[in-house]
């Protein structure tokens, strides 16, 4: 993955044998989506790439290690991010057992390991996240 100097943030789709892993978002209404089913990742701090940034907030969020060899798509999203920067959107395919050793973090009202179509169907998840999601299986 290129090293990218101007983006916003990034998120990761974890996937394992057709499960997402996904979190209830914080239901306060100065955070963007309040109330809404998301994905792990989020804001750039400093020079992170969209993989550092990724990585940092699955640990920060699921206490989760993510192995890099693990990423199977990396994509940016030109201009869609906060003040009209770009955003990355990654899948990782996690090995069995890596849901098991989550401890979660102080963001969100709970977490949810879900099938991948549950989540591409529901109400109530953050939508350009679905969106991304269906792009990069049609790419498969």
């Amino acid at each position: 993955m290129p090293i990218q100097a101007n983006f916003s943030g990034a998120k990761i789709a974890l996937l394992c044998d057709g499960q997402l892993l996904t979190y209830l978002r914080d239901d306060k209404p100065s955070i963007p989506w309040p109330g809404m089913w998301d994905l792990p990742g989020g804001g750039r701090e400093g020079d992170e790439t969209p993989l550092q940034t990724a990585t940092r907030e699955t640990m920060e969020e699921f206490t989760l290690t993510l192995d890099p060899a693990w990423v199977v798509s990396t994509r940016v999203y030109p201009g869609q991010g906060m003040n009209g920067l770009d955003t990355w959107f990654l899948v990782a395919q996690v090995p069995a057992g890596t849901f098991e050793q989550i401890v979660f973090g102080d963001e969100g009202q709970r977490w949810e390991v879900m099938p991948l179509g549950t989540f591409l169907a529901m109400e109530g998840a953050v939508v350009h996240l679905q969106e991304r999601l269906r792009e990069y299986l049609q790419d498969r």
